[in-house]
């Protein structure tokens, strides 16, 4: 199926979505904050994949997956994809993902992923998670 949006209207809508300070992350921060971890870094270049929130001194790396964009099996079916564009595109964020997590585990992070569906449904259990993997890495809060 061709895409119905000229380049440039394409473009458009691309450029407004939003890729940092989601609605499903600023939840997430706000159960966490409300839980005691504090102390986390945003956005951060300088880490592979540049995590939603890392809690450097733990060594603890927090993604934040939209479902659609990271490929998430339940709300991605790439032989129903309308374009071949958008199962490459998926494909290589996929794939990206992996090699972001592998750097981390090398280097001795924790990584943690969660599904933005998964902290509409519950930020409480997603926060938990992230609170077990600091717990783990010698947080004591």
């Amino acid at each position: 199926m061709a895409d119905h949006l000229s380049r440039e209207g394409r473009s458009r809508n691309m450029a407004a979505i939003r890729s940092k300070n989601t609605k499903p992350e600023l939840a997430l921060r706000a159960a966490l904050r409300a839980a005691g971890a504090t102390g986390y870094r945003l956005h951060r270049k300088d880490l592979a994949g540049r995590p939603d929130l890392a809690f450097i001194r733990w060594k603890v790396a927090v993604f934040v997956d939209g479902v659609f964009w990271h490929g998430h099996p339940d709300h991605w079916n790439p032989e129903k994809a309308s374009s071949e564009y958008w199962r490459a595109k998926i494909a290589h964020n996929i794939a990206r993902d992996r090699v972001a997590d592998a750097a981390l585990t090398s280097a001795g992070w924790t990584v943690v992923r969660v599904w933005d569906t998964e902290i509409k449904k519950d930020v409480n259990s997603c926060a938990a998670r992230v609170l077990d993997a600091l717990h783990a890495s010698g947080w004591r809060g």
